[in-house]
């Protein structure tokens, strides 16, 4: 299809340009075929490119846009066995383990080519290595014994990862980092031989991408870095510090000062001929053995010089290819170009800098072999590159810029310095000693204000204008809410480093391609920007949204792939519906703004949407298949899938009766006890099935639900007032209870809290929530719009000196515009920063004074409207469901039996301080975490038989319910959206915990799934395999529906309790693991899926 369409292309060009018309900018490929089609090829000018990586085709893509009237040919020798791909993203290679995803064209076909090639006119020599180049006879010759004669030779043949001359560097286990090639050879070495711990040489860049993908292997990785830091060419010690704060953190080591002596073998050898796989590191430090069973050398590289050195081309005396501004080597007609290239004695190893060099030879070939008049002023030059960087390394940000490593003897320095370890965060600024010039810096964690900095540093000789101290704060930490940083409108600002990219390029990039057409992934494509290491796609995308904003476009917001629309726009359509019943359910509102069957985002949306309007009990009506982790449960789950139980204590407010019976509840159901920061006590380590009695007794003396467990108000905070502290001049903790009451139970589309402080010492910190009140003489100031966590955000002074009824009218109308407008898990502090101005320039805190005070909306009747529905229609969801035996009915434990298994059964509790807990759950990767079934179906020659496990009526619609088969757990799914039944293991492999049947339902691209709540974790129903990038897979099992009979295929109980019975699976502490018998008890790792989809549709 693609040859014929080509063909059709090719006749349309012939006949246009027959006719005296150019080809437009969208026919450019074909264009140059019907060139190449008219000259021949004698007449052109033979171009060989050496390598064919990130830099060599930058160079070819310049060249061919230089040369339109199609005045040579290129062929490119590639040694890989795919064409060119971007090695600097190489460990999102683990992300989908799809190659195609890093090419550098398009997508790989079966044989590594891309149609980039073919429709450039491109020779690409796949898998063939150039092995010499005879300079007098002007060939290159290939591995293959192909001979190609050149008119010009590029050299671009990079690096080779460095390998010290350390012993046993030959044995197996060993590997280098820079290919998909090693990258595959590591993920089979570390599956075949159970890998669970890896070394990686090197601490550098590479060293840290290295530590990146083995951790991405679920392989505990250790950092051996011969420095006393980390990345000692880009960072100082405070970097270092925050950097490994960072890292360790995640769960990796690192061992720094380290002096390696050998690659230990198995057979305890360390010489350089023994081929034993390696299990240890050993130090001439005096350091212990370090036991490991893989080691990935990341120590630098070296240039790939040996073809120059033959052909008597001039190299360095530490390698490296001579070449002077314009990219000539000592041999005529040769340029060199990328980490192969020695310019003033200096090789510049990232790929910034390679692609200036592939412009500037590009440009030099195009003007001295080609003789192509490009209208330049200036011989083009490679000068030297600026070596400011920005990426983000496992994690965290890492940046520096200019001069950010001053010589000791230079005097014109004065530092400042920014020191957060709590929060990770280093920043170092250097500035002259008059402080009138910013020189240079470095920054860990946040820098997210680096484009900033490295404008003021970087190619200019302003003064600054501002005190060097307000530049030193990371923007999280100026007291304002987390925003990105504000872009330079002016066209010529940098974007992309890495390719050279400004904002104007972006900009006529999305003119060109229009309204439609402009996606993330064509801007990138078109302009090259994001396509280096992807730090500045924020900004890519942010430019992207503003130009096509100026079409009359926007960038997509959608909810997911079921829904075309963001959650305000659903949130529109469904309140403005003429007639509420057609979107009062989730499938009415699918079918009338979706498709496909939902899934773990949009279904919690749209619930949340429904409660919010209409109010109703949310695991009624079916409305239960909606509702995420701890929703449908009505309380948080725990490690381990037990749950906490949290009643509601207005103001903090708590009477001596409902103390005792806390403590007597913990008691009985032997629960955690815990006050929580809000004021009210947090009771863990609940089974689900004890949650309607516990809340039953709890009812006895007034609790109601805390709602700690949805998207809804949490708390109103208060501190005593003026009924007790001698400062207070308000009742703040009747007023707290004043306002928590009304507001209980409001969902919205995320948690929200209050405070309110009797005075202006502000006990109650009500300046940090998300709506809080100051008392004064004269009444209250409220404040909207803060909120504590991981961004901490200083509420904003919205009204000052208001009485109580005056407090609740403006946050019943801030409190539903925020329900109405914000996105999905928005807080208040986030959506409030995103709204637009008020007048005169006052912000979005302006903004919604016109709209709450002065209804500039004209929306304030339809607030009040709604927010005074929502409190006159509360229900303590609690109580509705200790009254209604249906409703607790849902809460059984397994539907098939009123056995119930002890939660100390599913994961060892253990003593702290005089109360119990789950035991801590391994790392990835160690025993009790990432089961996997065994290698074969090791059912399959079991005699199995049809077991019924219980009626229709017995398993809701459109969500999982855990039946119980001997001691193994299991769990059904009644997908009657689908009018399909499934059957799986209720265990999910992750964490060894059995929720699985408590997870949504829902589809990716037709495919039914199910998402783990612990995690989300989503696992085809059809394969049991885990979908995106995992490797796990749950067992699943033949089902199908006899009248109102459901029924399992399966093995005896004995036989499918010695894969899946509870016992055997039960999640140990650490120290109490016996590998061998865990070995015994669960079944080995990497499995085939026992395949299951349900034979009966309803």
């Amino acid at each position: 299809m693609k040859s014929f369409c080509t063909s059709l292309l090719l006749l349309a060009l012939a006949i246009s340009e027959a006719d005296g018309f150019a080809p437009s900018f969208g026919v450019r490929v074909a264009s140059r075929y019907a060139s190449q089609l008219s000259m021949s090829s004698e007449e052109k000018k033979k171009v060989v490119v050496i390598g064919n990586g990130m830099v060599g085709q930058r160079f070819m893509e310049n060249l061919l846009k230089h040369d339109k009237d199609k005045k040579c040919v290129i062929s490119t020798f590639c040694e890989e066995p795919r064409a060119a791909y971007n090695r600097v993203k190489l460990t999102s290679f683990f992300d989908t383990k799809n190659p195609s995803d890093l090419s550098m064209t398009s997508e790989f076909d079966e044989n590594g080519r891309t149609v980039w090639y073919d429709e450039n006119g491109v020779e690409l020599l796949l898998n063939d290595k150039a092995v010499s180049i005879d300079t007098e006879a002007k060939t290159v010759t290939g591995a293959s014994g192909k001979v190609i004669d050149y008119d010009v030779a590029v050299l671009a043949t990079g690096s080779y990862p460095f390998v010290p001359p350390i012993p046993g560097k030959q044995r197996p286990g060993v590997f280098v980092y820079r290919t998909i090639e090693d990258l595959e050879a590591m993920l089979s070495y570390a599956k075949e031989n159970n890998v669970q711990s890896a070394a990686v040489i090197g601490g550098g860049l590479l060293g840290l991408e290295a530590a990146k993908a083995v951790k991405e292997m679920n392989i505990e990785s250790h950092i051996i870095e011969f420095a006393p830091i980390l990345m000692c060419r880009q960072i100082d010690e405070g970097g270092h510090n925050a950097l490994v704060g960072t890292i360790e953190d995640m769960g990796l080591k690192v061992h720094c000062n380290a002096r390696t002596e050998s690659f230990v073998g198995a057979d305890g050898t360390t010489d350089n001929e023994s081929m034993s796989p390696v299990s240890a590191l050993r130090f001439s430090n005096d350091w212990e053995d370090l036991p490991v069973q893989m080691i990935v050398v990341s120590c630098g590289i070296k240039p790939r010089d040996e073809l120059a050195i033959n052909a008597n081309i001039a190299v360095g005396e530490r390698g490296g290819v001579t070449v002077d501004e314009q990219m000539r080597t000592s041999a005529k007609d040769v340029y060199a170009i990328g980490e192969i290239a020695l310019y003033n004695n200096f090789i510049y190893g990232l790929i910034a800098p390679g692609y200036d060099m592939a412009g500037v030879a590009a440009k030099c070939v195009a003007t001295d072999s080609l003789d192509i008049d490009l209208g330049l002023e200036e011989t083009p030059a490679f000068t030297g590159a600026d070596l400011s960087t920005k990426l983000k390394l496992l994690g965290s940000d890492v940046a520096s810029f200019g001069e950010n490593q001053p010589k000791p003897d230079d005097t014109d320095v004065t530092e400042l310095v920014w020191n957060d370890p709590l929060n990770r965060v280093y920043r170092k600024l250097i500035f002259n000693k008059a402080g009138t010039k910013l020189r240079g810096g470095i920054l860990v964690g946040d820098a997210s204000d680096y484009s900033t900095l490295h404008k003021l540093a970087v190619g200019t000789d302003e003064v600054l204008t501002q005190s060097p101290a307000m530049l030193l704060p990371p923007l999280s930490a100026r007291g304002s809410a987390p925003v990105e940083e504000e872009l330079s409108t002016d066209p010529s600002t940098q974007i992309c480093s890495c390719n050279d990219v400004t904002r104007g390029m972006i900009a006529d990039v999305v003119k060109e391609l229009g309204v439609d057409k402009a996606t993330l992934s064509e801007v990138k494509k078109c302009s090259q920007a994001g396509t280096g290491c992807g730090g500045c796609e924020p900004q890519v995308k942010s430019i992207l949204s503003q130009e096509l904003e100026k079409l009359g476009g926007s960038l997509s917001n959608h909810m997911c792939e079921h829904f075309p629309l963001s959650r305000p726009e659903l949130m529109a359509l469904v309140r403005t519906d003429a007639d509420p019943s057609n979107v009062d359910s989730f499938e009415k509102i699918l079918h009338k703004h979706g498709h496909g069957d939902g899934c773990e985002v949009c279904k919690p949306a749209v619930s949340s949407i429904l409660a919010s309007l209409n109010n109703g009990i949310i695991i009624d009506d079916g409305r239960d298949a909606l509702l995420d982790t701890n929703d449908r449960a009505m309380a948080n789950m725990q490690r381990g899938g037990t749950y906490s139980v949290v009643p509601r204590v207005p103001a903090g407010e708590i009477m001596p009766d409902q103390l005792i019976k806390l403590g007597e509840v913990a008691k009985k159901y032997n629960l955690y006890s815990k006050i929580t920061g809000a004021q009210r006590v947090d009771l863990f380590g609940a089974a689900k099935h004890e949650l309607p009695d516990i809340w039953e007794e709890l009812g006895e003396v007034g609790f109601e639900s805390g709602h700690a467990y949805g998207k809804a108000l949490r708390t109103v905070k208060s501190c005593v007032g003026s009924t007790w502290c001698r400062f207070g001049v308000q009742d703040s903790v009747s007023f707290a209870v004043r306002v928590e009451n009304r507001y209980k139970g409001i969902r919205a589309p995320h948690k929200f809290k209050g405070g309110v402080s009797g005075c202006v010492r502000e006990c109650a910190e009500a300046q940090g929530k998300d709506f809080g009140m100051i008392a004064t003489e004269d009444g209250y100031n409220l404040y909207v719009g803060g909120n504590g966590g991981v961004n901490p955000v200083h509420a904003e002074l919205f009204a000052t000196g208001i009485d109580e009824d005056t407090v609740l009218l403006y946050l019943d109308r801030y409190i539903m515009y925020y329900i109405l407008t914000a996105d999905k898990l928005e807080r208040t502090a986030t959506w409030q920063a995103k709204l637009p101005s008020g007048k005169n320039g006052s912000g979005p805190i302006g903004h919604l004074t016109e709209v709450i005070m002065e209804d500039s909306l004209g929306i304030n009747d339809e607030l009040d409207r709604r927010m005074n529905y929502l409190v006159e229609t509360y229900h303590d969801e609690w109580a509705e469901v200790v009254k209604d035996p249906a409703r607790r009915a849902k809460f059984k434990q397994f539907s098939n039996t009123d056995e119930t298994i002890d939660k100390d059964d599913m994961i060892e509790f253990i003593d702290m301080r005089g109360q119990v807990r789950p035991a801590d759950w391994p790392k990835d990767g160690e025993p009790q975490t990432n089961w996997k079934a065994p290698s074969n179906d090791i059912f399959s020659n079991s005699e199995k038989s049809w077991v019924e496990v219980g009626k229709v009526s017995d398993f809701s619609a459109n969500v999982g319910t855990p039946i119980l088969y001997g001691s193994s757990q299991l769990a059904v799914f009644n997908n009657a959206q689908r009018g399909e039944w499934y059957a799986t293991q209720n265990m999910c492999p992750h964490k060894q915990a059995f929720v699985l049947s408590q997870g949504i339902l829902g589809d990716a691209a037709g495919a039914p799934k199910v998402a783990c709540p612990l995690h989300k974790k989503t696992f085809s129903l059809d394969s049991g395999e885990e979908m995106g990038e995992g490797e796990l897979n749950i067992l699943t099992f033949p089902i199908q529906v006899e009248g109102d009979k459901i029924m399992v295929q399966l093995p005896a109980e004995q036989e499918v309790d010695a894969i899946l019975g509870t016992q055997g699976l039960r999640v140990l502490k650490t120290d109490c693991i016996d590998v061998t018998e865990d070995a015994i008890k669960i079944p080995p790792r990497g499995a085939t899926v026992l395949q299951a989809k349900a034979s009966n549709k309803k």
